[in-house]
């Protein structure tokens, strides 16, 4: 298998057109299902396997459900305009949930609720505004909200090739 980039090394160039909009919008409403598909047949006992580095399965399906309540976020702040967009991670005074603990079908059903809140929040979306823009904070480019939904079904499918990249060191299949 050809080894992936660290996400965080991963550059971007944004310049591709508006009428990609809907092409990103069903990439990002179609990841729910893909991820459910990817794991459906895995026992808790793989989907916990804690890695020699990194997370466990569960955890990176966790990691979904908040990405998805930080892209809110930064819907709100394009919504208000904001220069800047919120970090990654904001000193929130919330815990990041054990995901490993929880039942994996609440994982699933938490993310998939809150990623259809936020493909409806964009299927309303006109014109002007997502071609609003505000800085990216680790970046250092501006991103317009098309951008911003680029950006989160490459991070989808980042995490979703190390889910396979786990599932196949873990049961031998992919």
């Amino acid at each position: 298998m050809i080894p992936t980039a660290k996400w965080i090394e991963r550059q971007f160039n944004f310049d591709f057109p508006l009428w990609m909009f809907s092409n990103i919008l069903e990439r990002l409403r179609g990841t729910p299902a893909r991820l459910e598909e990817r794991i459906a047949s895995l026992p808790e006992n793989i989907l916990t396997a804690k890695p020699q580095s990194g997370w466990t399965i569960q955890e990176h399906v966790g990691h979904f459900w908040r990405v998805d309540e930080l892209i809110h976020l930064r819907l709100d702040a394009y919504d208000s305009g904001q220069t800047d967009l919120p970090p990654a991670y904001v000193p929130d005074n919330r815990p990041t949930p054990d995901y490993n603990t929880m039942p994996m079908n609440d994982v699933l059903r938490e993310f998939r609720k809150i990623r259809m809140e936020l493909v409806r929040r964009l299927e309303v979306m006109d014109e002007a505004a997502a071609q609003r823009t505000a800085m990216h904070p680790r970046l250092k480019k501006p991103m317009r909200v098309l951008d911003t939904m680029y950006f989160t079904a490459e991070h989808d499918d980042h995490h979703l090739t190390k889910i396979t990249e786990l599932k196949l060191a873990l049961t031998g299949k992919p």
